[in-house]
């Protein structure tokens, strides 16, 4: 480029900052890298062959992108740019849709890649780099790992219309304890798992085991229709009637979201995501 722009192989030297020899010794390595003339030379002028035209026009693009590589690079250090891998959890509401538009709008050339994992996965990819953070909930304790409460979600019952605490307008757990619970298996989820279970034991009653909760449809349907039980959940948002069923809002525990990241500074995509937490309104469902 600088030998074209120039005029020459003395006067590219001059505007680059060494000598003539170097310019020439650097086109033949290139030339014999890439095995073809690039330069006609003559004793009064040099100009570019027809391989060097055409390839003329790829050398500013590699050093376009060169550029755009470096600018990228220092734009990324002070945080303007970059790449944020956070571990999702699905739902509540749209709180994590507001979370995405709001970091949006504070770091518009930040990328986001989100990661739908096991909770498992998610703590393991948090503690290997993998992910620099993740959603979890309901999880008190990590080990290796910070967990920063981020927002909190009501709980709530549902059970028979026909049984008597459905004319209650909200519900403890003391006064479910004889009722059979459909709760999915500890191993499927045992943080929300001991969450319920622990709550019922701090309010002095046995959780009474009933069936074990499937999938959401197939319980409440099931709640509706065999004998008396019920079961707790979250995120009612948008939820449609079912059938000989009354939802009640639990008066606790809370369901508590928090954000797993390692100990220690967190980096710019990080630090971006905490500010807009710190700024966004997230009691909202």
């Amino acid at each position: 480029m600088a030998v074209t722009e120039e005029g020459g192989f003395g006067r590219a030297a001059e505007c680059l900052g060494i000598v003539q020899s170097a310019v020439s010794q650097q086109i033949r390595r290139l030339e014999r890298e890439l095995g073809v003339v690039l330069f006609e030379r003559s004793t009064r002028q040099v100009h570019l062959s027809g391989a060097g035209e055409r390839l003329l026009p790829e050398a500013y693009a590699v050093l376009a992108a060169a550029r755009r590589t470096r600018q990228v690079a220092a734009d990324i250090v002070t945080g303007d740019d970059g790449l944020l891998r956070l571990g999702s959890v699905q739902g509540p509401g749209d709180r994590i849709y507001r979370l995405l538009n709001e970091l949006a709008a504070a770091a518009p050339r930040l990328q986001v890649r989100l990661r739908r994992l096991s909770l498992t996965e998610r703590l393991a990819a948090v503690r290997s780099g993998q992910l620099d953070a993740a959603l979890v909930r309901a999880l008190p304790a990590a080990p290796d790992l910070e967990l920063l409460p981020v927002w909190s979600d009501p709980l709530y019952v549902a059970l028979p219309d026909s049984h008597p605490l459905a004319a209650e307008p909200h519900l403890h757990l003391e006064q479910l304890a004889d009722l059979p619970l459909r709760l999915a298996p500890r191993e499927n989820n045992p943080p929300f798992h001991d969450l319920i279970t622990d709550a019922l034991r701090s309010a002095g009653a046995e959780p009474s085991p009933g069936p074990s909760f499937t999938t959401f449809q197939e319980t409440l349907t099931a709640i509706g229709t065999s004998a008396p039980s019920w079961t707790v959940f979250y995120d009612v948002v948008g939820l449609p009637p079912f059938p000989r069923v009354a939802l009640r809002p639990l008066a606790g525990p809370a369901l508590t979201t928090s954000l797993a990241v390692r100990p220690g500074p967190p980096g710019p995509p990080l630090r971006h995501l905490l500010r807009v937490l710190a700024d966004t309104d997230t009691s909202r469902p």
